[in-house]
């Protein structure tokens, strides 16, 4: 399955998006990291298939690259 990289948060995108944030705050840069770090592993096992997680580890990184 490729990665979809068309919007698909629906009407709750920018509560998402609060969320998140607010998941970060008063956390030092480090603790910030780490957070990331177990957002990103918690939404790779959910996902759960290799071709994809690969897929959008490339999406992501290329998108920092340009």
């Amino acid at each position: 399955m490729a990665v979809n990289t068309d919007f698909n948060l629906g009407a709750d995108s920018d509560a998402l998006y609060n969320e998140l944030l607010d998941a970060h705050a008063g956390l030092s840069a480090e603790k910030s990291s780490q957070l990331n770090a177990a957002l990103i592993l918690v939404m790779m096992n959910h996902i759960g298939d290799a071709a994809t997680i690969r897929d959008a580890i490339n999406t992501a990184r290329s998108s920092i690259d340009s």
